[in-house]
């Protein structure tokens, strides 16, 4: 049993900030790396930030100076703090996790559900 639940979405007005957390429950042998996407209406997926198990760490062009993934190994929890929200910005933002749930099982993805993230202008 493998749980990821995001939370920390909301509305907020362009410039405004908000912290997404993703808190993974289960245990796993390892985990490769965590991640954030957002999806909007009729849109495809997109990787917007993620974070490896050496630290390695990496966003889409259209964030960068704006948002901060980290996390806290204690916690298995991930963040993302948004800062400067744009209205481009709304979308529902999903945790990613990779990793592997004990030494015989190899690699593999597990999701959340999604939380909202709507900015206005």
């Amino acid at each position: 049993q493998v749980q990821l639940v995001e939370s920390g979405g909301g509305l907020v007005q362009a410039g405004g900030s908000l912290r997404l957390a993703c808190a993974a429950s289960g245990t796993f042998f390892s985990i490769t790396a965590m991640r954030w996407y957002r999806q909007t209406p009729g849109k495809q997926r997109e990787l917007v930030a993620g974070i490896t198990s050496g630290g390695d760490i990496n966003y889409v062009d259209s964030v960068k100076g704006r948002f901060t993934i980290s996390r806290d190994n204690a916690k298995n929890t991930l963040y993302l703090q948004m800062n400067s929200l744009k209205p481009e910005d709304t979308a529902l933002y999903y945790c990613n996790l990779n990793g592997r749930r004990n030494y015989f099982r190899p690699a593999d993805d597990y999701w959340g559900q999604g939380t909202q993230v709507t900015v206005s202008s």
